[in-house]
């Protein structure tokens, strides 16, 4: 089936999704995180600013805080003076992030709940991330949570060339919600928990340590790296605005497509979200926002593995009944580009990689987004001499590459005996496989081999199939 025929199969039933241009803006703003972040580490809030707030009444609101709060909402000078500091000069940026949390907070809410977590910790998020979940940082935390590549982990949060899970919302939220109990299980305290959260439990400990054994944060406050020092009282801020933020005569507008609205489905093919959005006629940006831990806009398949799509209520239910006939679309579509796709890599694999003509190390590390001094210790070299054939050991971090394959050599027994190589091997496809899927199952097989050495040019797969693995 044809993508105009399956257009117009749709066209009765589908509801398009409408996105003003502002919102369209809003979900691909890098600068509010970047803003955020620089407001946290450099700006000097402390700084004096006119009090429309009285210190009386904010003193009230956050005794009212408190008393529904496991968190220690205590008023402090400096706490008054960054929530003036919002209240005067962030009131533009702050209206945003309400209208993005309309989107995000039902969802944080439900996981929290799940796990126990004070749902007040949401706001969390806004001094993490500033609710994008392609927030990444200078030293590389990742996410709406921004976590550490070795964190993530952790909490099973897979990163590969296709896919960062930290840039998951639903995933990135449930490990979260685990590393914060998990920390909250150290101190026994919320506000040390978020401080560690940041900083990392070492150095709270530290500073525990030299408060002379103090165990609130304000008190060991004094004694935090800097930027912590400003995290919990950001966070309190934050708290504050978003429950009071209807006094303060906040106006952001409502979000087009709230969270609920939404649902997922598992996926059982690769397929790419450009291909869904042309079909359901649903907005590439939005659907890109809806599945942001896709790097390149493709969702792989590996048997092992269930990766899920998030799309509004109506597109997904066409989806699901339709679903064969997105992947049937989808793979005639790759083929039918003679597209070569990225090579699937996760993080933590190696490649090895063979020195071609042209090539150097500054060449190479910057193809696969590592450094020159990094190639050189994972194959002990001195010096930065290689020759064309050398093999080299890389653990890639840059996800859009494809690899040119290194054929095996065949070996053979004595003179006249069959081959025992790859040469002799052969597939049978099953249902759900793809040329991409079946690469992945073998060692330097690319697409583009499979379909050189069985002649596939656009030849659709079919169960039963037996393909050569090598010429």
């Amino acid at each position: 089936m044809q993508v105009d025929t399956l257009v117009w199969y749709f066209e009765d039933f589908k509801e398009s999704i409408v996105i003003d241009s502002s919102w369209q803006k809003l979900l691909s703003d890098q600068q509010l995180f970047k803003h955020q972040q620089d407001f946290y580490t450099k700006k000097n809030y402390i700084d004096t600013v006119d009090y429309d707030l009285s210190t009386d009444t904010l003193k009230h609101r956050l005794a009212l805080l408190n008393a529904n709060t496991p968190l220690d909402i205590s008023y402090s000078e400096d706490l008054e003076r960054l929530i003036q500091y919002y209240l005067k000069r962030e009131k533009q940026n702050t209206e945003k992030l309400i209208r993005l949390s309309q989107y995000y907070f039902p969802m944080f809410e439900r996981i929290f709940d799940k796990h126990n977590i004070p749902l007040e910790i949401k706001y969390l998020a806004l001094v993490e991330s500033a609710l994008n979940p392609r927030a990444k940082s200078w030293v590389g935390a990742t996410g709406l949570w921004q976590f550490m590549y070795h964190t993530g982990r952790m909490y099973d949060l897979d990163v590969s060339s296709y896919v960062d899970e930290r840039m998951d919302p639903i995933r990135s939220t449930e490990a979260a919600a685990k590393y914060l109990k998990h920390l909250y299980d150290i101190f026994e305290d919320w506000d040390l928990a978020l401080a560690a959260y940041n900083s990392g439990p070492g150095n709270v400990n530290k500073a525990i340590r030299r408060s002379g054994g103090q165990k609130d944060y304000w008190s060991i406050r004094p004694y935090l790296p800097r930027e912590t020092s400003a995290y919990v009282p950001s966070f309190l801020a934050m708290l504050y605005i978003f429950e009071y933020a209807e006094a303060h005569d906040y106006q952001p507008h409502s979000t087009p497509m709230p969270y609920l609205a939404t649902d997922t489905i598992q996926t059982k093919n690769l397929i790419k979200l450009e291909q869904v959005a042309e079909i359901t006629n649903t907005n590439i940006e939005f659907l890109k926002f809806l599945n942001p831990s896709y790097k390149l806009g493709i969702i792989p398949y590996e048997p092992e593995k269930k990766y899920t799509i998030r799309l509004p209520y109506k597109a997904a239910g066409l989806f699901v009944a339709n679903e064969n006939k997105f992947y049937d679309y989808a793979q005639k579509d790759i083929a039918a580009s003679e597209e070569t796709l990225p090579q699937y890599y996760k993080v933590s694999d190696k490649i090895r990689y063979r020195v071609r003509r042209g090539d150097y190390l500054g060449k190479i590390a910057k193809r696969y987004g590592v450094r020159v001094s990094e190639i050189k210790r994972w194959n002990g070299m001195r010096n930065n001499r290689i020759n064309i054939s050398d093999r080299l050991t890389i653990y890639p971090r840059k996800a859009n590459y494809t690899q040119t394959p290194i054929k095996k050599k065949s070996t053979h027994t004595t003179e006249g005996s069959k081959t025992t190589s790859a040469k002799s091997k052969t597939y049978t496809v099953k249902p759900g496989d793809s040329l991409w899927s079946i690469s992945k199952q073998f060692e330097d097989l690319s697409v583009e081999d499979l379909k050189r050495i069985n002649n596939l040019n656009n030849v659709g797969l079919k169960p039963g199939m037996r393909l050569k693995i090598s010429s």
